[in-house]
């Protein structure tokens, strides 16, 4: 109509890579009156772009969990974004998407808290949603065995274990969970949601340590997504089966009851740290978002949460 306003621009989808330190941390979720990543990144954004600028994850984490490869897509006005590109940028235009990203980029390193970084940010393709698009999440629980504790600048992600762990039973339980299950038996219970969940990885390994009679045991676990407390009481039978405390099918056999019990432990949040999210090729985006949301859009059902 003659007079009328402008158009105005649509939405930029933009895909941020992010790290985290979770030991000050309540978890991701914005929650009142607790200091959480979501909250801390949240309050950034807001600034720079000067409304709420609301984020999507690929995986909640909870209280204590860290991350070196969390994803998350935020929608953003152009015009904006592009206000934020620093004034000299030495062999690079200063107009356009990627100048913009650039400044958010410097921008956020300056007003986030040590504990939180994004790497990476950068304009998402067609069709992706870091939550619904994610085809597997991967996270490593770090253990080291020893009776003096954990080596000083590694005591925020891992668990100082006094005893040792016989990692060959823990490798043969574990390969007796792997695939498409109900694993109700480890998760905490939570109203509606599904608890069927395709255990891809569980891979228990020694890794090489720096430290004399120190054995550092990395479990690395992979799904399509995790339920609440998930990887956590995973590794709990995991460490009964290496201390010999559980014979090495008792896994399978909690699993197969399908019902939590108290012979599951939850191993402590600090150890565990979300190390990445795969994602298909991007002419695929769209129809994985789709497919994903038709199976977990509720809201008691959280995708790549782990707790």
């Amino acid at each position: 109509m003659p007079g009328g306003d402008a158009s105005v621009a649509e939405p930029m989808r933009l895909r941020l890579d992010i790290s985290y330190d979770g030991t000050d941390f309540s978890g991701w979720a914005v929650q009142p009156g607790r200091r959480t990543v979501a909250g801390v990144l949240g309050e950034a954004l807001a600034t720079l772009f000067r409304a709420p600028v609301p984020l999507v994850v690929a995986g909640r984490t909870d209280a204590g969990v860290h991350a070196t490869g969390q994803v998350a897509h935020i929608d953003v006005d152009p015009d904006r974004l592009a206000a934020l590109a620093p004034r000299r940028l030495p062999g690079q235009a200063r107009d356009g998407a990627d100048a913009g990203v650039i400044g958010l980029r410097r921008r956020l390193a300056g007003l986030l808290p040590p504990d939180t970084r994004v790497p990476v940010i950068g304009v998402a393709p067609g069709g992706f949603d870091a939550r619904f698009s994610a085809l597997r999440r991967h996270y490593r629980y770090r253990i080291v065995c020893s009776d003096w504790g954990a080596p000083p600048l590694g005591r925020a992600d891992v668990l100082a274990w006094r005893r040792q762990l016989d990692v060959d039973a823990m490798q043969d339980a574990a390969d007796r969970l792997l695939g498409l299950h109900d694993f109700a038996a480890y998760c905490r219970p939570r109203a509606g949601g599904t608890t069927i969940r395709d255990l891809q990885r569980l891979a228990i390994a020694r890794a090489a340590s720096p430290a004399r009679a120190c054995a550092l045991v990395e479990i690395d676990v992979t799904a399509d997504a995790f339920c609440h407390s998930m990887v956590r009481s995973l590794v709990g039978v995991l460490i009964a089966v290496g201390e010999g405390r559980f014979e090495v099918d008792r896994p399978a056999q909690l699993l197969a009851a399908r019902q939590r019990t108290e012979h599951i432990a939850v191993a402590p949040a600090h150890g565990l740290t979300l190390i990445g999210v795969d994602y298909p090729p991007e002419a695929m985006l769209a129809e994985r978002a789709a497919a994903t949301r038709a199976l977990r859009d509720d809201p008691c059902d959280c995708g790549g949460l782990e707790q």
